[in-house]
């Protein structure tokens, strides 16, 4: 998986969730998005997808029962996104 697409994302997550006080460093790759990790919620994630789908012309849908091992950690995210995306 392409390193530019992690730092792609984690820029993409801090600058559309309006992260403050989240540099792209304090994201770690396998570290939870959700939760304990880096506190993200349902409403974070319907935005994530969106930007996904702006950006990489990748869908995600809220009832996808895939989406809990898609939004697992970045490295997921990033896995997900490089082999869906359209753009």
């Amino acid at each position: 998986m392409p390193e530019n697409l992690i730092e792609e994302l984690k820029t993409m997550l801090i600058e559309g969730l309006r992260l403050e006080d989240v540099a792209p460093e304090d994201i770690a790759p396998d570290g939870a998005l959700f939760g304990s990790g880096l506190g993200l919620d349902s409403i974070d994630a319907l935005e994530i997808g969106v930007m996904l789908d702006r950006r990489y012309g990748v869908k995600i849908t809220s009832g996808d029962e895939r989406n809990p091992q898609i939004f697992a950690s970045l490295n997921a995210l990033a896995e997900f996104v490089a082999s869906n995306r359209t753009r």
